[in-house]
């Protein structure tokens, strides 16, 4: 039997709606204070009362490529 490696992409998407006094300030609030850890959860260092979400907790799974690696 051969080994194979499964290059794989697990996607998330969502929303983030942020209190922000421009475009530029609200993307970079959720791309320097959102984020998501494997095992853990969706989370913030903003304000509560500034951010909401909804996201849903099954991903897209997306194959990028196999490659054989072993005979």
């Amino acid at each position: 039997m051969a080994k194979y490696r499964v290059s794989t992409q697990f996607v998330f998407s969502g929303y983030f709606d942020v209190e922000a006094d421009s475009l530029t300030e609200a993307e970079s609030n959720v791309t320097e204070h959102c984020g998501l850890v494997l095992g853990g959860d969706i989370h913030t260092s903003l304000p509560d009362e500034d951010v909401d979400w909804s996201f849903s907790v099954h991903p897209d799974k997306e194959v990028k490529s196999i490659k054989k690696i072993k005979d």
